[in-house]
């Protein structure tokens, strides 16, 4: 992982670290890891989004290697971003596309507000600075401000981008950009979706439609479904995965706006529940401020830890 981003990693989860590291302060100061320590530590992580699952299993890391011994602050928040950080490590999986497939269908689903449509711009970026040939699609027809965002990363990237008026077709959208996809012999194909969640029938009737008129052309399509969660969100992201499993079969999460954001902690709840690939991360607005999720990294952020030399 660059080191820049390194650093813009830490500054982002800042406030999820100061919270934790604050209270594993006030907790442990040169004391007994005891029951009544465990205890307090286990209130801690539930309280910064980790959720309870995740706590009672780092918790038990803890009793199983260090209950009883004399620790200060540094030691635990060392031996605490382990824990999360083997949490984490099964699903930090960068994202990659399949050369086998001209071209790799990825649908991007998540409700609106959540970086979405920014963070497939900046992957069109990636792809790009790779050589690699995209199209994107402005399927999020309700909102025009996403068709203008689009379109502005098309130009800023060279990428040819695929839109309509406002409420066009979103599956006939989506046709039509994977016959161009496919007519230039692109890479990748990138597809916005609209995500209001308040008419959740509508949203689903409209992602079933728009995967089955893909599959009309390619019976494979789309390849990667990539639910975009915001940071900032906390507990509430679970619900969302729930909600967003149930209408499409998502294959993997981008997790944005860490930058502004005290529960951080919500990555590791998500690792633990659903197991699902975390495929990048974001922590600000310029195109490097997305990328691969990289789990040690992420856990000695979260908790303050010193990072690795």
């Amino acid at each position: 992982m660059a080191l820049g981003f390194v650093t813009r990693l830490k500054d982002g989860l800042a406030r999820s670290s100061s919270k934790l590291s604050g209270g594993i302060s006030a907790v442990f100061t040169k004391r007994k890891l005891d029951a009544e320590a465990l205890e307090e530590l286990e209130d801690l992580l539930i309280t910064s989004d980790m959720g309870t699952e995740a706590a009672k299993r780092v918790i038990a890391g803890f009793r199983r290697t260090r209950f009883g011994s004399e620790v200060t602050d540094d030691e635990v928040r060392t031996t605490l971003a382990a824990e999360i950080a083997e949490i984490l490590a099964p699903v930090a999986q960068p994202f990659e596309l399949d050369p086998a497939l001209k071209p790799h269908v990825v649908l991007f689903v998540g409700v609106n507000g959540t970086g979405k449509t920014t963070t497939i711009g900046k992957l069109a970026q990636v792809f790009h600075d790779q050589g690699k040939r995209a199209v994107m699609a402005a399927g999020d027809t309700f909102r025009a401000a996403a068709v203008e965002q689009l379109q502005i990363w098309g130009e800023r990237t060279g990428t040819p981008v695929v839109s309509g008026g406002r409420d066009a077709d979103s599956a006939g959208l989506a046709f039509d950009a994977l016959t161009k996809a496919k007519t230039i012999g692109a890479d990748v194909l990138l597809i916005d979706t609209a995500g209001r969640l308040h008419n959740k029938a509508a949203l689903m009737d409209e992602l079933a439609k728009m995967i089955r008129v893909l599959r009309k052309q390619d019976p494979t399509a789309p390849h990667s479904v990539l639910l975009v969660l915001d940071a900032t969100t906390g507990q509430n992201a679970v619900q969302q995965v729930k909600v967003f499993r149930e209408m499409v079969a998502v294959t993997g999460l981008v997790v944005t706006k860490l930058d502004g954001s005290a529960r951080g902690g919500i990555v590791v709840a998500l690792a633990e529940e659903f197991g699902l690939p975390v495929h990048a991360v974001g922590v600000g607005e310029k195109v490097g401020d997305l990328r691969p999720f990289d789990a040690a990294e992420f856990a000695r952020g979260l908790v303050g830890a010193d990072s690795e030399p």
